[in-house]
C-alpha cells in the first residue's frame, strides 16, 4: 500500500482532507481492514444498482460505476478472496443515491490499483498512525513464506506473511489401501503429489519475482514431504522450469506429528522456519508470547493478563523501559464505542511514554490467537507486582454481599 500523494506522510496528516491510499496488492486489504474503524468515513469507487423507468412504464436495473463516501457502520474482510466490504450510510450528495441511504463499498484488488480515502471522526490517534505507518512501510508484505502441511491423502497449503497466516487450499485424495498392489499405491501417491503441485503452481506467480515466496516449507509425518520435494524436482527438470527447480531445491523438509492444519504451529517453531523468519514481525511476536507464558508459569508477578490488572500495572509505571511489553489485540481499536477505543489508546500511549514496547497482535496469526485466549490483552512487567487482581475480587465480593432496598 502507498499514499495517493507522493507528498503525504504519516506526520503530515490533514484531518480535514483525509488520507488517500492506494491498494497495490491483495495483502494491502488486510491493512485496510485494520485501518478502517466504525464511525470513519471512506470514499472510494463502487458499483450501485440504479432503477430506470422507460417510456412504456416498465423498469430495469443496471449497475453504475460511481464514487461514494459512506460513514462506516460495519466491515467484513474475506481473507481467501482478499476482499473487503465496507458498509455504511452515504454522506456525499449525488444524482444516483441520496444521503442517508445504505451502501456497501467492495474493495478488491484486481489488475489495476484502487484508490480510497479515509477520514477519522475522532482524528488519527497514535494507534491509527502506527497502523498506517505499518501499512505503507516499504518492507510490508515483502517476506512471504509458503508452507504445505501434508500426510498421505491430505494436504493444507498455507501462506504466511508478516500480517497473517492463511490456509489457501485444502487437498484430499484417496490413496489405495495396503491390500492394493504396489503399482496402484505408487500411482495414487503420484496423483496426490500432482494435485499438490498444481495448487502450488496456481497460487504462485512465477512470472513475477515478487510473487515467488521467500521460502517453501514442506512438512509431514514420515517421508511424504521428502518424497513430494523429489516429485517437484523431477517435474521442474522435465519442464525446464528454473524458478520452480530453485524453489524445490531450497525447500525445507520438516517433520510434524500430522498433516492437519494445526501442525502448522510445529512447522513455525521448527529450526528451519525460525532461520527463514528469524527477523520477521510474526516470529518476534511468537517469541514474546512464548516468553509471556513462561513467566506466567513461573508466577513471579511479571506476567499479567486481563484489562484491569494490565491497566493497573501500566498506571503504576511497571510496563516501561527495561523490558516492559504491552500486547493488545488490534481488533480492540476497531470498537464502535469511542470511549472504549480511547481507553486502549491511552494505555498504549502511557506505555510508550514510559519507554515500553507495544505490540498490536492480529487474530489472523497464531500469536494473536494465543492472546485471544487471555482476553486479548497482556503485559510483561519490568519489575514484579503482586495481587493486581485482588481489588477486583474484593469489589465483586462486596457487591455480592450488598442488599439494595
Amino acid at each position: 500500500m502507498r499514499f495517493a500523494s507522493p507528498r503525504q506522510t504519516v506526520a503530515s496528516i490533514d484531518e480535514t482532507e483525509g488520507v488517500g491510499l492506494i491498494i497495490t496488492e491483495p495483502e494491502d486489504l488486510w491493512h485496510a481492514n485494520n485501518l478502517i474503524a466504525i464511525g470513519d468515513t471512506v470514499y472510494a469507487p463502487t458499483n450501485r444498482k440504479v432503477a430506470t423507468e422507460t417510456l412504456t412504464g416498465s423498469t430495469f436495473t443496471q449497475k453504475v460505476r460511481i464514487e461514494l463516501a459512506v460513514k462506516v457502520t460495519d466491515t467484513s474482510f474475506d481473507p481467501r478472496a482478499s476482499e473487503l466490504r465496507v458498509a455504511g450510510t452515504i454522506v456525499n450528495e449525488n444524482e444516483i443515491a441520496a444521503v442517508g441511504q445504505y451502501h456497501t463499498i467492495t474493495l478488491k484488488h484486481t489488475d489495476r490499483d484502487i484508490k480510497f480515502t479515509i477520514w477519522k471522526e475522532q482524528g488519527w490517534d497514535s494507534v491509527a498512525r502506527a497502523l498506517l505507518a505499518e501499512a505503507v512501510s516499504e518492507t510490508a508484505n515483502k517476506d512471504v513464506v509458503f508452507a504445505v502441511v501434508m500426510q498421505e491423502g491430505m494436504a493444507n497449503l498455507c501462506l504466511i506473511t508478516e500480517s497473517r497466516t492463511l490456509v489457501k487450499q485444502r487437498i484430499e485424495h484417496t490413496i489405495p489401501k495396503k491390500r492394493s498392489s504396489r503399482k496402484e499405491a505408487e500411482g495414487g501417491m503420484s496423483d496426490f503429489y500432482g494435485k499438490i503441485l498444481s495448487a502450488i503452481l496456481s497460487a504462485i506467480d512465477f512470472n513475477e519475482r515478487s510473487g515467488i515466496p521467500k521460502q517453501l516449507l514442506l512438512a509431514s509425518p514420515g517421508f511424504v514431504a521428502h518424497n513430494f520435494r523429489d516429485y517437484m524436482k523431477e517435474y521442474a527438470e522435465k519442464k525446464a522450469n528454473k524458478p520452480l527447480a530453485r524453489l524445490a531445491t531450497e525447500a525445507a523438509v520438516i517433520h510434524t506429528s500430522t498433516g492437519h492444519v494445526h501442525s502448522l504451529n510445529e512447522v513455525l517453531k521448527s529450526p528451519e522456519a525460525q532461520r527463514t523468519m528469524r527477523d520477521s514481525k510474526f516470529t518476534n511476536e511468537t517469541k514474546l508470547m512464548d516468553n509471556f507464558y513462561q513467566k506466567l508459569r513461573q508466577d513471579d508477578g511479571r506476567a499479567w493478563y486481563g484489562v484491569q490488572p494490565v491497566a493497573k500495572a501500566i498506571r503504576e509505571g511497571a510496563v516501561g523501559r527495561g523490558g516492559g511489553v504491552l500486547m493488545v489485540n488490534s481488533a480492540f481499536f476497531k470498537s464502535m464505542d469511542v470511549a472504549e477505543r480511547q481507553k486502549y489508546v491511552a494505555l498504549v500511549d502511557k506505555v510508550r511514554e514510559d519507554g515500553g514496547d507495544v505490540r498490536l497482535l492480529s487474530s489472523d496469526h497464531e500469536s494473536g490467537q494465543r492472546l485471544d485466549a487471555l482476553g486479548g490483552i497482556c503485559a510483561l512487567l519490568t519489575y514484579p507486582l503482586h495481587d493486581l487482581d485482588e481489588e477486583d475480587e474484593e469489589e465483586d465480593a462486596s457487591a455480592a454481599g450488598t442488599t439494595i432496598i
